[in-house]
């Protein structure tokens, strides 16, 4: 099928809109955050790094100081200078060191130290580290370590050990690691970077999840694109299978009334290419096109308009004539506009043949009848005729006498043959069905009138001879066979040749006789089978109304192809085995 091209208007998918909107926020959130995190954790390192050089920084300005204090003053002991100063870090929260006793030896900071004893205690059970979290609901929670404080290792000299042992004897506790020491640091800059963290990570997680969804959506949306475009795929081919088989023709015309597409069948009613109709209007191909039904159904016209069928006859360059009824609906769209029209063509051959063999049959019939009467009326008095022809012969003296008699008596047998057909045309008897050898019943037709085609100097040939049986009455089939031969001897001259084949197939046998003589107009061929018509001056017109009687009664039918000065070819159709259901015409 050919189509023509509709313009038609780009619709934007609004799902595919929101998820391209969606993606590109999700993008623009995604590429932010992630620079802010990094900036964030850059900041976070650079500041705890920062914290951590001050720290020992610290360390070193507050032993420097505690020194030169001690020295210089002397007043109290050199480690609660020490923790004084190390505590004005900013990230420390307090120090403070307790003694075996429960004691608090030095403390510095924001915190009690009545409360550390438990934990003090924990540390001189384990001896080993141990930490907690402190204020963990508040807002800046303090992450405590305490472990075994010792100022002096074994290898101090004892003069130093004595010195400071007089001084404060506290120190004792210290020298011998029998006091812990307390930190406690702020952690509040990394619970708000945890916190943040968390919040990031909701985030990535939110914007995941939404990513999901839309790639979830869109693999719903592409699956059910794919079985969408499948289902039409599918349904593509299976209505064009359909209109491509279809045994009615098929036009398709647009708005204006110009074809844009059609089925072979259509076509093959037509016989023209699919190029010469594409864009062309009917009225313009074919003569005699109605012009007012299919061209308001075309154009703008209203939605109750119908299309009336009519008959209308294709001639094709050869002059074959292709009867067809075309009927028609509009199509409609989903507004209701008139987008064109749908034409059905619909071949009548086959119902005209059916038509031309009722009125045969029906001539047929009328005129047996009057045969019939005829034919009882006439033959007796030929009979006796024909005694009085031959009584005034035997006594007739003269030769011209004689002559005359011997015509009239002839005469009379010829009128008696014509009656004799007739009566078998008009109750012909019923055929005694047999199985008959098609190969030996061509054969014996062959030399029953190869003699004949002798004497006319022609030739018959005899071809492709099926080995097949059917159910007939072999007798009145040859008389068919022997009535088409001379008709087709009688229709050549001298030099021609004449062929007679078969063809079967699972349930028909088809003899052919074919020859090359003068031919058949339509005319001529339309009428052949009825009584009485010939072309002949000698002829009765009533041995091709036999032959068609003859198949009939078989349940068979006859196909003629004939051209005038081409010869003629008569296909009889003979199915192979009688249904005793149907009753003999």
């Amino acid at each position: 099928m050919f189509s023509l091209p509709n313009k038609s208007t780009f619709h934007f998918s609004k799902p595919l809109l929101a998820i391209l909107v969606v993606t590109i926020m999700l993008a623009g959130l995604l590429f932010s955050n992630t620079m802010r995190n990094s900036n964030r954790e850059q900041k976070i390192m650079e500041n705890f790094l920062f914290d951590e050089g001050m720290t020992l920084i610290r360390s070193f300005e507050a032993g420097a100081r505690t020194t030169m204090m001690h020295e210089m003053m002397s007043v109290q002991l050199p480690i609660i200078t020490l923790l004084n100063e190390t505590a004005k870090v900013e990230r420390i929260a307090f120090i403070t060191i307790i003694g075996k006793d429960g004691q608090v030896i030095a403390s510095a900071g924001m915190h009690d130290p009545t409360t550390d004893n438990e934990l003090t205690r924990e540390v001189f059970k384990t001896s080993r580290p141990v930490t907690r979290m402190l204020n963990e609901d508040s807002e800046e929670p303090i992450y405590e370590i305490a472990t075994i404080f010792k100022t002096l290792t074994g290898d101090a000299p004892q003069m130093m050990r004595s010195r400071w042992r007089q001084r404060n004897p506290t120190m004792l506790q210290l020298e011998k690691g029998e006091a812990v020491i307390h930190i406690g640091l702020l952690t509040g800059e990394f619970i708000r970077a945890r916190e943040q963290d968390f919040r990031h990570t909701v985030f990535m997680g939110a914007i995941l999840f939404l990513l999901g969804s839309a790639g979830l959506y869109f693999l719903f949306l592409y699956q059910g694109m794919l079985v969408t475009r499948l289902t039409l795929n599918n349904m593509k081919l299976y209505t064009k299978n359909i209109i491509e088989s279809m045994p009615d023709g098929l036009i398709v015309l647009n708005a204006k009334g110009a074809m844009t597409s059609c089925n072979p069948r259509a076509i093959e009613f037509t016989d023209m290419s699919r190029e010469q109709l594409k864009g062309k209007m009917p009225a313009d191909l074919f003569y005699g096109w109605p012009q007012t039904d299919f061209i308001q159904a075309g154009s703008d016209a209203p939605q109750d308009s119908q299309i009336s069928s009519f008959s209308y006859t294709f001639i094709h360059p050869d002059k074959t004539e292709i009867p067809v009824e075309i009927s028609g609906s509009p199509l409609l769209d989903n507004s209701g506009m008139n987008l064109g029209a749908v034409l059905l063509l619909r071949d009548l051959r086959e119902i005209r043949n059916m038509e031309q063999q009722l009125a045969r049959s029906q001539r047929l019939a009328s005129l047996g009848r009057m045969a019939a009467g005829i034919a009882h009326e006439i033959r007796n008095p030929l009979g006796t005729l024909r005694g009085f022809a031959q009584y005034f012969g035997s006594k007739a003296e003269d030769d011209a006498s004689k002559e005359y008699s011997n015509l009239m008596v002839g005469e009379v047998d010829r009128l008696n043959t014509i009656i004799s057909t007739l009566l078998q045309f008009s109750r012909p008897r019923d055929p005694d069905f047999d199985e008959v050898n098609i190969t030996e019943l061509l054969e014996k037709t062959y030399k029953l009138m190869e003699y004949d085609f002798a004497d006319s100097k022609m030739e018959i040939i005899l071809e492709n001879v099926c080995s097949e049986t059917i159910e007939a009455d072999s007798d009145l089939l040859l008389q068919v066979l022997l009535n088409l031969l001379k008709n087709s001897l009688n229709a050549s001259k001298a030099g021609d040749s004449v062929t007679l084949s078969c063809q079967n197939n699972e349930t028909s046998i088809f003899i052919t006789i074919t020859d090359t003589g003068v031919g058949m107009n339509r005319e001529e061929r339309e009428q052949m089978f009825d009584p009485f018509f010939t072309t002949r001056k000698a002829g009765t017109g009533l041995g091709l109304a036999v032959c068609y009687q003859i198949v009939e009664q078989h349940h068979g039918t006859f196909e003629v192809q004939s051209q005038v000065g081409q010869g003629t070819a008569v296909t009889i159709i003979l199915p192979k085995q009688q249904n005793t259901n149907r009753e003999t015409t």
